[in-house]
Formats: C-alpha cells, sequence, structure tokens
C-alpha cells in the first residue's frame, strides 16, 4: 500500500455501499417502530444516514473506542462516534483496556468492532505488545479480521533500546502487510521511540505514520525537521496523543489526533481538527479553550478511568473497570458533572 495514502482514504472504495446500506436501515427504521425493530437498530439507521452525508468532509481525527469483557461495550457509543463524522476508530488501545485483556478476548473485540462497524468508518486496531511474538500474532489477527490499519505501542517493563525497537518493529512490518502507525507514550510505557529512530522505520512501506504522545514540547518540530519532506508531503503522518496538546500540534503540522476526548465529544474533535488543517487557527483554538476543562478532567486519574465513568454517565457504557484500574474517586465527581452540564453533555 502507497504510503502517501490517506487513513481516511481506506473507506472510499465502501463510500457508496455505506450510503446505501444507510438509507436502507434508515427507511426500515421508519417503517418499523422502535419498539418492535429494537433500539440499537433503529438508531443504527439514523447514524448510517447521518454516517453517510458526513462522508462529504470528514477530518482527521481518529477517535479511541472502548469496550469490555468480551463484546463491544455499547453499540450506541459506535453509532455516537461514526456519526460524528470521525475518520477512523481505535479499539483495544489504552482506553479500551487492552493491557488487562487476554489474547483470545483481544481478537474478539477487533472482531465485533469490524463487525459492527460494517465497512461505515476503518477500524484501526492496537495490536502493540511487549513481545514482538505476541504483537505480531495480534497485527496477523487484525489484519484477518478486516481492520485497515493496525496501532502498535513501543514494548513496555522490558525497555528496549532504540536498536530493539528498530528491530522489534521491522520484523512486525515484514511478517503482516496491513498499514502500521506506530505509538510513542514514553510516561506509560518507560520507552521512548526516539525521532532518529522514527525516520529509520519510515522507510518501510507499511510503517504509515506516528501516534506521538511525548511530553517533549520539542518533540513535533524534531520529527518534522529529521523526516524532511515525508510530514510535508503526507507521506508519513504525525497524530498527536494529548488532547491538551493537540490543537496546536495541529496547527504546527501535525496530521490528525488519536483522541481520548473524542469519545464524548466527537463532533467537536472533528470541528477542531477541521479548522486548524483548514488553517483556520483561531477558531480552532476557540473550539479547544471551551474544551480544556473536559480536556483535564479525563485525566483527573488514570486514563480510562475518568473516560469511562463520563461515557456511562452520559449513558453511552454500562459502569465498570476492570482491576487493577478502580472506578472514579468520588471526590473528582461533583467537578466532572459540572463540567458536563456547562457544555450540555448530561442534565
Amino acid at each position: 500500500m502507497s504510503k502517501t495514502k490517506n487513513l481516511l482514504s481506506i473507506s472510499v472504495a465502501d463510500s457508496l455501499g455505506a450510503g446505501i446500506g444507510a438509507v436502507f436501515w434508515f427507511i426500515l427504521a421508519t417503517l418499523i417502530l422502535p419498539e418492535k425493530f429494537g433500539e440499537i437498530h433503529y438508531f443504527l439507521g439514523i447514524a448510517g444516514l447521518a454516517y453517510g452525508i458526513s462522508l462529504i468532509g470528514s477530518s482527521d481525527v481518529i477517535s479511541v473506542y472502548v469496550a469490555k469483557k468480551l463484546h463491544i461495550q455499547s453499540t450506541i457509543s459506535l453509532i455516537s462516534l461514526i456519526s460524528g463524522a470521525i475518520s477512523a476508530i481505535v479499539v483495544v488501545g489504552t482506553t479500551g483496556e487492552s493491557a488487562t485483556l487476554d489474547i483470545s478476548e483481544h481478537v474478539q473485540i477487533i472482531e465485533q468492532s469490524v463487525q459492527h462497524s460494517a465497512g461505515r468508518v476503518p477500524i484501526i486496531a492496537g495490536t502493540g505488545a511487549n513481545s514482538t511474538k505476541e504483537a505480531i500474532y495480534l497485527t496477523v489477527a487484525a489484519k484477518e479480521a478486516g481492520a485497515s490499519a493496525a496501532l502498535l505501542v513501543t514494548p513496555y517493563y522490558n525497555r528496549p533500546t532504540q536498536k530493539g525497537l528498530i528491530k522489534h518493529y521491522s520484523e512486525i512490518a515484514s511478517e503482516v502487510d496491513i498499514p502500521q502507525i506506530l505509538y510513542n507514550v514514553p510516561t506509560r510505557t518507560a520507552c521512548d521511540l526516539l525521532p532518529e529512530t522514527v525516520a529509520i522505520l519510515s522507510s518501510l512501506e507499511n510503517i504509515i505514520g506516528l501516534k506521538e504522545a511525548s511530553p517533549d514540547t520539542q518533540r513535533l518540530s524534531q520529527l518534522q525537521k529529521i523526516l524532511g519532506t515525508k510530514s510535508k508531503d503526507e507521506s508519513f503522518f504525525l497524530y498527536s496523543g494529548d488532547d491538551l496538546t493537540a490543537c496546536n500540534f495541529l496547527i504546527e503540522g501535525g496530521h490528525g489526533i488519536i483522541s481520548v476526548t473524542a469519545n464524548v465529544v466527537p463532533k467537536k474533535i472533528s470541528e477542531l481538527c477541521d479548522l486548524a488543517l483548514g488553517r483556520n487557527f483561531k477558531e480552532a483554538k476557540g473550539i479547544d479553550a471551551k474544551l480544556r476543562k473536559l480536556h483535564q478532567a479525563l485525566f483527573v486519574e488514570t486514563s480510562p478511568i475518568p473516560v469511562k465513568w463520563v461515557l456511562n454517565k452520559m449513558g453511552r457504557i454500562p459502569p465498570g473497570i476492570r482491576l487493577p484500574l478502580t472506578n472514579l474517586d468520588e471526590d473528582y465527581i461533583p467537578e466532572i458533572e459540572l463540567i458536563l452540564n456547562k457544555l450540555s453533555l448530561i442534565n
């Protein structure tokens, strides 16, 4: 696959079919009342139609979809994201509690996500692991399930060297012919994927981008400098992995966001992306300013604890999170409820 191909274009071939399917679901939903047809399918029709319309101008925001146990946690949540005009959905990443899933659960969630999406939006599967062998297994499974791309976090805990990271990612890229996005989040993995290493890996055909969540404020400019024209001509994509700094990341030349906040307000994050990428910086900053307290609220405790509490409060997912993570501390609830109320996200 050509590295110049935007992730959004992966789904272009499905657009016509998705639009026809959306109209079918909508007509069926209007003919058969919700109580007979089922609430999920009723709203699926409406969301499908909304998505068909949204294909006219989707933005480069990628949302992180939340899952639980062996099943997609909430079809309503998936519908909300699809109708929010996002470009792709990431499953079994940090927000999807991938660290507490066993391998069979991990694969089942990818499969079910692809099935629920039904070609309407690309599914990017989190397939990173601290074992190269396991990462290859998960990436193969993602490809076989029909995922559009894989997101591979750096190996955690065992802290490989930069040479080890090059061999790790090169091996996966060689074994599995699927678009792959590197993921650097050193505050969680104790492993920093340095710009020089990214530049080497960017030469591999199916490594198409990087999700960068380093706290280093100079990291984007360092990456742009070492990648040169690759980041400018979009043959290698740079995605922000930090909602608090994502707006500036886009303004300074990034290509999109892999967002936690987009689980809560997908349309707003999409709009922010569209504005920033369209160089309407003032308007983009205005949206970012309105969402700043929400960004902060979603990280008052270890993610995904706050975002899962918020989504449950909004009625999108059932309560619960797997140990060793625990439910949101009650001390944070009044402040977060106030933020949600101000944004008209809850009554």
